[in-house]
């Protein structure tokens, strides 16, 4: 018999927050000449050191709960679960920015419906909402099939935007105790050091790697990819966890 700690479901990764993932990539691509209308420097430094914190407490709570976890119930299908551990950490997560931020706006995954159209809709009428221009967008923990079965390959994943865009990224591992970040006109980072994606010339050595969607329709063009892509690199390889793939492609451990 479990303690109640330890008796969690998984939830999977944040549609809302993998789109605004796939919009920083994580990766030294956040030019220096291409800032646009940015916060402030100190600003930006203070959304930095606020996003690593919050990302750093809620991946204490995934160490805590890394033996593997129950699944509490499911989202829009079987493969898309939920757990008790991410409502914890999506909570320690928006009670650290809001301490510091009080009147910036906050989107989780508590407050998105499953399914692509919901996402879309909930960034949408926060975006036109938003008296302080700042939105904080959260997956307390990504590659929550993972979690659930004591994979160590599940982190949160946190991003800022201002003005509609993504100006601060953080996604934390906590199992290696990585935390990969992303400032707009500031490139990446990897623990503080500077990092940039893999030098591969030719698509046959290059690693990539790829998803393992719980939708129907983006599992059939995920696997429709295979066939082609599979013969022409180095290798394939299924993480199963978006955020983590991204911040390893941002420091080359992964080609793409």
């Amino acid at each position: 018999q479990r303690p109640l700690t330890q008796k969690i479901g998984v939830a999977s990764s944040l549609n809302t927050a993998t789109r605004i993932r796939s919009a920083i990539t994580m990766s030294s691509s956040l030019n220096n000449d291409d800032v646009g209308d940015l916060p402030s420097s100190e600003m930006l430094d203070s959304l930095l050191e606020v996003a690593t914190q919050a990302s750093k407490l809620a991946g204490e709570i995934i160490l805590g709960n890394a033996g593997g976890a129950d699944v509490l119930k499911s989202k829009a299908n079987s493969r898309d679960l939920l757990t008790l551990i991410d409502p914890l950490c999506e909570k320690t997560i928006r009670d650290t920015v809001l301490a510091t931020f009080p009147n910036h706006d906050f989107l989780g995954e508590e407050d998105v419906p499953p399914g692509k159209e919901a996402s879309a809709a909930a960034i949408d009428a926060k975006l036109a909402n938003n008296p302080s221009g700042y939105l904080w967008i959260v997956d307390p923990i990504d590659g929550t099939s993972n979690f659930v079965h004591g994979m160590p390959l599940c982190m949160p994943s946190v991003a800022v935007a201002y003005k509609g865009e993504v100006v601060v990224g953080v996604i934390h591992d906590p199992h290696r105790q990585e935390t990969f970040s992303a400032v707009k006109g500031r490139g990446a980072t990897m623990n503080g050091e500077t990092i940039k994606v893999g030098e591969q010339a030719t698509i046959g050595d290059a690693i990539v790697a790829m998803g393992s969607p719980p939708a129907e329709e983006s599992m059939k063009m995920s696997l429709a990819a295979l066939p082609v892509l599979m013969p022409k690199v180095r290798t394939i390889r299924m993480i199963g966890s978006a955020a983590l793939m991204l911040a390893w492609g941002a420091n080359g451990r992964v080609t793409a």
